[in-house]
């Protein structure tokens, strides 16, 4: 994990949860669904993001590994936090360059 980057989203995070989501995720489904527990309630953003920010960086580590696990994590809606930053762009399989 890039440890810089991990403690500088966290402050962030700590700060306004739905701006630590949004360095995650972009503009999608689950920043609004933070946005909405924030209003609700601080506790429950911040339980949002933190588990947000917990799968891609966990995602991101497997499939660096090479086992990422293809099954989705509930609670999440975006394809980018699923695949760990990994799902976007083409991608050629092994052999075919």
């Amino acid at each position: 994990m890039d440890t810089p980057s991990a403690i500088l989203l966290i402050l962030i995070t700590l700060i306004f949860p739905p701006l630590g989501v949004f360095m995650v995720e972009g503009c999608d489904v689950d920043l609004i669904i933070n946005i909405f527990l924030t209003i609700l309630g601080y506790i429950p953003g911040h339980l949002h993001a933190f588990y947000l920010e917990y799968v891609y960086f966990n995602r991101r580590e497997e499939a660096r590994e090479g086992r990422l696990d293809s099954t989705p994590a509930p609670g999440i809606y975006s394809e980018r936090v699923q695949t760990g930053g990994n799902g976007y762009g083409a991608i050629i399989p092994p052999g075919e360059h």
